[in-house]
């Protein structure tokens, strides 16, 4: 009788050791971790106790997952209490990359909206896109995140980096006539999360009319392989909201 034949017959009288008890006190295996021979008791033991630990590993990352996600449904319905009551919409814009940084801790923030309304046409906001970013914003059908290639809109981070840092500036000039720029103005852009701004009541394939733009000095802070449902909330809400500066 070979190996699988053996197997085979215990699986097929599972009765066996509770006809034989005295073979299970009496049989002796190997010890995995190279002690001396164990009882079929005791191994079985050692098996549980390998199991729970694995059970207990994944536990707490589950638990780990679950906290992370209630952090960031907390953070979302911050950052949208913040951008609904935005009554202002030239400050609309702002209020929403600001508040990505501010609550989301988002280091790198801007966004653009194209075909706005006549009201808006010369703000900050509404400068010139190429054509070359909004047939990209087009092709976004989910949130595209990792590495900065060099695209075109990570520049309108060091834009907006740029415009704050020259009003903390002119702010701290005002207060102390020591104030001083500080000369790492400039954060390099390594990872980026890019979202396409559609009409929120149209189709997933309905025209873009904006672009949200998130990046860091952090390679690994938008990756490839990331999640992006929140993300996803992001941008239809933030497209909800901007959509009031578009023509009626």
């Amino acid at each position: 009788m070979n190996d699988s034949e053996v197997a085979e017959y215990l699986l097929a009288n599972p009765e066996f050791f509770v006809e034989h008890a005295e073979l299970l006190a009496t049989i002796r295996l190997a010890n995995p971790h190279g002690k001396a021979a164990v009882s079929l008791q005791e191994r079985q033991m050692e098996m549980l106790r390998d199991k729970n630990k694995h059970l207990e590993r994944r536990l707490a990352e589950l638990l780990r997952y679950g906290h992370e996600n209630d952090s960031i449904a907390s953070k979302f319905n911050r950052w949208t209490i913040r951008v609904m009551a935005e009554r202002d919409p030239y400050a609309l814009p702002r209020t929403i990359a600001s508040g990505l940084r501010e609550i989301f801790d988002v280091p790198q923030t801007a966004l653009r909206v194209w075909d706005v309304a006549e009201p808006y046409a010369q703000a900050d906001f509404a400068r010139h896109v190429s054509e070359e970013v909004r047939i990209f914003a087009g092709s976004l059908s989910t949130p595209y995140c990792g590495a900065n290639t060099g695209f075109e809109a990570a520049q309108w981070l060091a834009q907006a980096a740029g415009a704050s840092n020259a009003a903390t500036v002119t702010a701290a000039s005002a207060a102390d006539d020591h104030g001083s720029a500080s000369s790492d103005t400039a954060q390099t852009t390594e990872s980026i999360a890019l979202l396409a701004l559609r009409d929120p009541e149209g189709a997933e394939d309905a025209p873009t009319f904006g672009l949200l733009v998130m990046g860091s000095s952090d390679p690994r802070r938008f990756h490839e392989g990331m999640a992006t449902d929140f993300l996803t909330q992001i941008g239809a809400l933030a497209s909800a909201a901007l959509s009031r500066l578009l023509p009626r």
